[in-house]
């Protein structure tokens, strides 16, 4: 719809225009009427409208003048035409140095008005065009910043892009959500409306908290929240009441979500942290009863009353046993932690909370062997090893079987260094440089997170894993223009070049001239 503002002082010049504009579309909608420049100019402080049709000739304020005000004193940005009943070229000029759309002549007719009424409806088309694409790209550079901060990589750009962007002071917390998906329903798309859902219950103001992530445990599309204490001052919640009225209000729309809420930060900056310790609740849900909110510290610390016993020595020591592979000292410290608990009389409460302990601090020590494994390959082992806290509960030789499979395993994570996974990706390229290679297959091969993985190789190589793999081809493919009479499509092929523009212009870059310049230059000097 297209808001017009009709300002003469001429009754039947109002009537007539707004005759011809009814006759044209009923998407062009008269929302006001004026006699003078003043009147519209109130009208204006109050309405916003597309497009002001003003004569020149007006009381109290002329056309002119009142274009003149509210560009330079920004009351309003709508498309101007100027109704004049005199060809005067220095009105036209004033007009248009006021950045006004036409100049028509009285009596107005049918066709210059529906030429302006098309000129207004494509310029607003552009304009809604361009601000979807500026939208577009504006989230677009907001989803790249955002992934790189929760991931820890991000450069210092990335990074105050997305302060600007999102009020998050005050302390912050990652929570993960996780959806309960229905038979029957297509997943892609309830995710979207879970999303939707999810953005419409923290408000305009806080829709850019909910943001959208790949969860670590399973690298599918997650929806999270971040909880700002900028936030909850507002709203004049805790984190607690703020997470238990926005789950009621996802099961009003049909979402029984459970949500694990990483530990609480202090900056974007260490919001990657938070982020982890999200998905280390999420990952050893399995091993405890289920709960609609799972705090860290609360699964991690354990805050216990009286009755609530934690062998906290004892597990430091069968944990430092785990590290240091010792199988008899982690024989010695099981037999004592479940001597320990069955003396102290506990409870399956009191054991489990034990168990969880040492299961949260056992993936801790993983990620401190080797800073390039994944949270995905570290909780899969868990799981793989204990299988649930009941058979560990009721198994000492099991959970020492368990702890002595997992010393092994970290065993393997020391050897696994950053230095051996980069010469097994240069081995790979070496091997296969003529397939389709890519950092995120290489990533998913070697259990590496990508983003870390790209940074190694750039620190070690001074470029970029795209860059090392072409300048790796076209030395393979130079060795083949010097040793074979092949054609240059041929080399192409053979080196992993399906485009032979592509590849006669990397060449040019790497070696200064095309391919058969550079066979022809080498057979000469031979």
């Amino acid at each position: 719809m297209v808001r017009i503002l009709l300002v003469d002082d001429e009754p039947f010049i109002v009537q007539g225009l707004k005759a011809m504009i009814e006759l044209e579309n009923p998407k062009y909608r008269i929302v006001g009427e004026a006699s003078d420049g003043k009147e519209a100019l109130e009208f204006l402080k109050r309405e916003k409208v597309d497009l002001i049709i003003a004569d020149v000739q007006m009381p109290v304020m002329s056309g002119l003048e009142l274009l003149e005000t509210i560009r330079k004193e920004k009351i309003s940005d709508a498309y101007f035409m100027v109704l004049s009943g005199y060809s005067d070229f220095q009105y036209a000029q004033q007009a248009l140095r006021y950045d006004c759309i036409d100049y028509v002549l009285k009596p107005v007719k049918q066709e210059d008005l529906r030429r302006v009424l098309r000129q207004v409806e494509r310029l607003e088309q552009e304009k809604m065009e361009q601000e979807e694409q500026k939208q577009f790209l504006e989230q677009a550079m907001m989803s790249r910043s955002l992934a790189a901060v929760l991931t820890g990589e991000m450069s210092s750009e990335e990074l105050e892009y997305v302060e600007k962007r999102l009020p998050v002071s005050g302390g912050l917390r990652y929570v993960e959500l996780e959806m309960k998906e229905e038979a029957g329903r297509d997943g892609a798309e309830y995710r979207k409306a879970f999303r939707r859902a999810c953005q419409k219950h923290m408000g305009e103001k806080w829709k850019e908290c909910c943001v959208k992530d790949i969860a670590p445990d399973s690298g599918r599309h997650c929806t999270a929240l971040l909880l700002s204490g900028e936030m909850l001052r507002e709203k004049g919640q805790t984190e607690k009441e703020f997470l238990q009225e926005f789950l009621e209000k996802m099961r009003q729309e049909g979402f029984e979500t459970t949500a694990y809420a990483g530990v609480r930060v202090n900056s974007l900056r260490e919001l990657e942290e938070s982020r982890r310790t999200a998905a280390m609740v999420k990952s050893l849900r399995v091993f405890g009863e289920r709960h609609e909110i799972l705090w860290y510290e609360e699964e991690q610390e354990k805050k216990h009353g009286e009755n609530m016993i934690l062998c906290k020595e004892i597990l430091d020591e069968l944990i430092r046993a785990a590290e240091e592979n010792d199988a008899g000292e982690i024989a010695r410290k099981t037999e004592e932690l479940y001597r320990r608990m069955g003396s102290a009389g506990m409870n399956r409460q009191m054991v489990d909370m034990n168990l969880n302990y040492l299961l949260f601090e056992l993936a801790h020590l993983a990620m401190q062997q080797n800073e390039m494994v994944t949270q995905e390959e570290i909780f899969a082992k868990i799981r793989e090893g204990a299988c649930g806290l009941q058979k560990l509960r009721d198994d000492q030789g099991y959970l020492e079987r368990f702890v002595r499979e997992y010393a092994e395993y970290l065993v393997k994570l020391r050897k696994k260094s950053s230095r051996g996974v980069l010469a097994e990706v240069e081995k790979e390229i070496s091997e296969h440089y003529a397939e389709n290679l890519t950092l995120k297959e290489m990533s998913r091969k070697f259990f590496v997170n990508s983003a870390y993985l790209g940074q190694m190789f750039k620190k070690k190589h001074g470029i970029s894993f795209k860059e090392y793999l072409n300048n790796y081809r076209i030395e393979q493919a130079a060795e083949l223009l010097l040793r074979t009479d092949k054609r240059i499509y041929e080399i192409a092929e053979a080196v992993g070049y399906h485009d032979l523009d592509y590849f006669i212009n990397r060449f040019i870059s790497a070696k200064g001239c095309t391919p058969s310049r550079f066979r022809k230059k080498a057979r000469e000097e031979e």
